[in-house]
């Protein structure tokens, strides 16, 4: 069940930098934004209600989770947190943090300009923040009661 195909466009486009208990956690290969997606590691899903309530429950974990860690390692004015799935049908998060400062900002950072991919020095830094982000961080699935 954890192997997982990523989509074609999602290969080209990031950078792998951990596996989570739902998700594989990945860079966007784009330096004017810090921006990761997560990629349940679920085959065929395309939509988060395919997900099992649990795995839902685990999904916006991760994400939240991630988010708040990356903005205050970042300092960002805002946590952009969204799934889109029109051009890349493989269910997939994208966890944005954004300042006010950003090539986009106010606006959406999808399709905005031309990518800036990292270089290999920028690749290891970014990594190296998010997985000093993640170190110690419970991922275990929550316990929540509706």
């Amino acid at each position: 069940m954890n192997e997982l195909k990523l989509d074609e466009r999602l290969e080209a486009d990031t950078l792998p930098v951990a596996e989570l208990p739902l998700c594989r956690l990945l860079l966007m290969n784009d330096a004017r934004f810090t921006w990761i997606v997560l990629v349940p590691r679920r085959p065929q899903v395309s939509e988060v209600f395919e997900l099992s309530h649990s795995e839902q429950q685990q999904l916006w974990h991760e994400a939240t989770i991630l988010g708040k860690a990356m903005k205050t390692a970042c300092g960002g004015d805002k946590v952009n947190i969204a799934s889109l799935g029109n051009v890349v049908s493989q269910l997939h998060v994208h966890v944005v943090i954004r300042k006010q400062d950003d090539a986009a900002w106010p606006a959406p950072v999808w399709g905005h300009g031309t990518p800036l991919p990292y270089d290999l020095d920028g690749q290891a830094d970014m990594r190296a923040l998010l997985l000093a982000q993640i170190d110690g961080i419970d991922f275990a699935t929550p316990n929540f009661s509706l």
